[in-house]
Formats: C-alpha cells, structure tokens, sequence
C-alpha cells in the first residue's frame, strides 16, 4: 500500500510540475493553453465578449494565431487578421480554402444556396445571380419597393413614436424593414411586419431564432449539439421548429409562384417589369441553370430554390439592418458627421417645403458622396459579418508562416481588421468619414482585403451596389425628417450572433425636423 501511495505522489509531483511548466511556458500567451483541456477556459470566460476579445488576442499574437482545442477532439483552428493572410486565403489561393464540411452541418438551413456552396454549384449559382441582380429591372424594383416600406412602414411608425415621444427600438425597426423589403423583392410577398406596435411576424421571428441556434453550433462542441438535435432539445429543438416554420413559408411561396407562371400570359408579360422578383426570374432561367448544373450532379428542384431564396433573404435581411443600426447610433453620437450629412441631403433637395421627400432613381444617389463615406466607415469598424469561415481542403502555410493542417479550420476576424494601426493609421479606432475622401473631393480606393465589409476575392458580395442603394436611401429620408437621439445610458455592445447586431437593440427617441 505505501508503495502505491507513493506512486501515486510521485504522479501528482509530475503533473504539478507540468502545470507549473506549462504555465510558466506561456506566461506570454494570448491564451492559456492547459493540458488536455487546451485553450477552453479562456475562450469560455470571453465568450460574452468574442469579438473584443479576438481583437486582443490577434493584437498580442502578431494578427495570426492557433488555437487549441481539446486533445483528440478536432477543434483546433486558426484566425487571422493579417491583411496578407486574407488576400492569399479569399484569393490567391482560392481553391483551397472552400466553406467546408464543418460549416456546412452549421449552416444547415442554408442548405445548397451560393452561402454554403462550393465547387461547380457555387460557381453556376453565382453566374446566374449575377445576372438577376445586375439587371436594370431589379434595381428598378429595389427603389419602387423601398419607396413603397418607407410611405407606408417607416414613415408611420418614426410619426407615431415622434408624436407620443416614446423610446423606439431602430434595430428592430431596420430588421422588420429590410425583412418586408427582402422578401418582397425575393419572393414578391410582403409580410407586412414593419407596421405601428411591432405586430408579430412568425417568418420573422422563425428566422431569428434559427440565426440563434446557428451561433449556438458555432460556440460549442460539434458533438455537444449534434447529440440535442438527436435528442431533440434544447436550442436544437428551437431549430427545428424555426426550420420547418420558415420552410414552409418559402415553399408555398415557390408553389404559388409555379402556378401563377403556368397561367400567365401575354398581358401579364407586360407588368413583369413592374411586380419583378428574384423567384420569378429563377423560375424564368429554370433551363439555364439546370444545364449549368449537369457538371455538378445537381439538377434544379423546389428545395434547391428554397435554398436559394433562403440564401438571398439572408443576406438582405440581417447586414443591412446591421448596418444601418450601427450607422444611425455612430451619427447620433457624432454630430458635426450628422450636420454635414444634412447639409449635403439639402443642397441635393433644394425645392422648399418638399417633406418626406423619396428617392427617384438609383442615379440620385451618386451625389451623395460624403454619406457614403460615413457609410463605408461605419462598415468598416462594424461589418456586418465580423467573422467568416474557411476549412483548408489540404495542408498549408500562410504568408505569415502560420501552418494549417488539413481540414482545419480557419477563421477570419473582419471586425479586427478594422482596429489595426498597420492599415487604418493610429487613429484607427475613430469614426472618421473623411478618410475616405481625398483632397480633390474623389472616393479613397481600399482593397477588398483590408476593407473586407463585402467580402473579398471571387466570394466577394454580389449585392454590394444593392446594399449601398437601400443604406442610402433609408438614411437620407430619416435624417432629411427626424433627428434621431439615442436614449441616455442605453447600453451600446456587439451581439453574441453570426451577424454584428447591437445586444440590447438601438433604444432612441424620435422628433421631426423643422422645414
């Protein structure tokens, strides 16, 4: 007995002694990384703060760094800010760097959609949106659906709480807005969420919650939510349900759309040009994406275009609403940035007493030049997705020296880029506009791997010029007729979500201007 006790003291020694070493070791680490249980314990305790977080730990590493896991458990992974990193992982070398397995089982939802996509696939579904969305018919369609939210949702409700002067929600304004407005222009059905009392909207509300569950994948062990949608429980089962809810609502939209164009006819050739949506138009190319597809053993049914519409709603959706939540709360706090803002939205409308005035053409805002600098510098220190997801298809090593083994993931922290001195200068952390405008009035040109708010490389955003459009023209009607105040002491922090929100909304309260 004493001579296992003894052992048993000599074995403790020794992992004592490890612990000490270990920590000794990497007294200079970013992170802790304990025996067995690697870096868990520091990426726990900063979950509630990720993004910030990250931006420490890239700071202290030299903008690149491994992070481990768990032994045996496969959930290593490297995340980098190094603008050469990114450029050679979006771009360079491209190929290697698919979505992959991993983030395919997360983005379960997003099932073959351009988002989860790789290969042959991506590359025909890509061709053929480009096509949609480049087309003057639907931008037409942008600004006369926009025009339309803004006379009948937004104006409405920025009147009513300006009347009663009552605290507003802005972020939840913009979801509900840019929701109607996606759907609208995706499916061709309104759901009339954005309406005076927030009524609720179980679309809206599905795809809320199915973004919740998608995190939730995202901060624990694959084997950990693997086994509650197994056992269907908790954040899992709210998956679920969300799921079918919203799938449900995009296939009897397809359906309804199959039908009406089996009916259709000449006379409603005519209005195509006015009731254009993306379904429809998918429907339309029908044969040209199936031929596309052939090299891919994909052929085009209803569930690839659920899945595609599904993929279009949330990119319209969540990062316009981001961005816009973050840009209203920055002029707010900024008010010589809202003045100039004002000043140029006047010099533009310059007919008197033209209230509530609406944006015409996507032309008009060409003008708007400084707003859209305030824009770009709002993307830049809040992009909308703060951090996007590589798997390496084979063993590399990055610009950096970094090695990423086979199947690792890798992970790129946008948000960070933007609080890096060595591309942004010293006063990288400011909400400055004018560092987008150079001295002869021209727009500053940044690569798309250092400003990464649209991605970068061939994935880069097919609906950045969309976006612009709808940012513009919802800030140029409010700030042309309210003034926006954020309410004392509200709590301004980023969101534990895929998607950059505001964690406790945007609570401001709302007045109109004098004209």
């Amino acid at each position: 007995m004493a001579i296992i006790l003894g052992y048993i003291d000599i074995g403790l020694a020794f992992i004592f002694l490890y612990l000490i070493l270990q920590r000794w070791l990497d007294r200079n680490a970013p992170v802790r990384n304990w025996p067995v249980i690697g870096m868990v314990p520091g990426l726990l305790h900063n979950a509630r703060r990720m993004h910030e977080f990250a931006t420490d730990c890239l700071r202290q590493a030299g903008w690149t760094y491994n992070v481990k896991g768990p032994w045996l458990a496969g959930m290593d992974f490297v995340i980098t800010s190094d603008p050469m990193n990114i450029h050679y992982i979006c771009s360079r070398n491209f190929g290697n760097y698919p979505k992959g397995r991993e983030f395919n089982e997360i983005f379960e939802a997003m099932g073959d959609g351009i988002f989860n996509a790789d290969g042959e696939m991506w590359k025909v579904q890509r061709k053929v949106l480009h096509s949609l969305i480049k087309n003057e018919n639907y931008e037409a369609a942008l600004v006369r659906t926009i025009n339309r939210k803004v006379e009948n949702g937004l104006f409405p409700i920025l009147n009513h709480a300006s009347e009663l002067k009552t605290t507003l929600d802005l972020q939840e304004v913009f979801q509900r807005f840019t929701f109607d407005n996606i759907c609208k222009l995706v499916l061709g059905f309104d759901p009339g969420s954005l309406s005076v009392g927030f009524p609720p909207n179980e679309y809206e509300k599905a795809y809320s919650e199915m973004e919740e569950a998608v995190f939730y994948r995202q901060i624990v062990p694959e084997s950990c939510w693997k086994l509650q949608k197994w056992l269907q429980v908790g954040e899992e089962k709210k998956f679920r349900v969300a799921y079918e809810t919203f799938y449900k609502f995009l296939h009897d939209c397809i359906s309804v759309k199959g039908e009406r164009l089996s009916r259709r006819t000449k006379a409603d050739d005519e209005e195509k040009k006015e009731e254009f949506d993306l379904l429809t138009a998918l429907l339309e190319e029908e044969e040209t994406i199936e031929d596309g597809l052939k090299n891919s053993g994909f052929t085009m049914t209803d569930e690839l275009l659920r899945d595609i519409s599904f993929n279009l709603i949330g990119a319209g959706r969540d990062t316009i609403s981001s961005g816009l939540t973050w840009f209203f709360w920055l002029i707010a706090t900024h008010p010589s940035v809202e003045s100039r803002i004002l000043a140029e939205i006047t010099s533009n409308f310059q007919k008197k007493g033209d209230t509530e005035r609406l944006i015409g053409s996507a032309g008009e805002l060409k003008k708007f030049i400084y707003l859209h600098a305030a824009l770009c510098e709002t993307l830049r220190l809040y992009p909308p997705v703060p951090i996007n997801h590589k798997t390496a298809a084979e063993a590399d090593v990055l610009p950096s020296g970094h090695f990423v083994k086979r199947n690792e993931r890798v992970l790129l922290s946008f948000y960070t880029m933007a609080r890096m001195e060595e591309i942004w200068g010293e006063d990288c952390l400011e909400f400055k506009p004018d560092r987008w405008i150079s001295k002869r009035e021209g727009f500053v040109h940044v690569p798309s791997y250092k400003f990464v708010a649209f991605h970068a490389g061939p994935r880069n955003c097919l609906g950045k010029d969309q976006s612009f459009i709808q940012m513009k023209m919802a800030a140029i009607v409010i700030i042309k007729n309210y003034h926006v105040q954020v309410v004392e002491d509200h709590p301004i922090s980023t969101s534990d979500s895929i998607v950059l929100h505001m964690k406790y909304g945007l609570k401001v309260r709302i007045s109109k201007r004098k004209t």
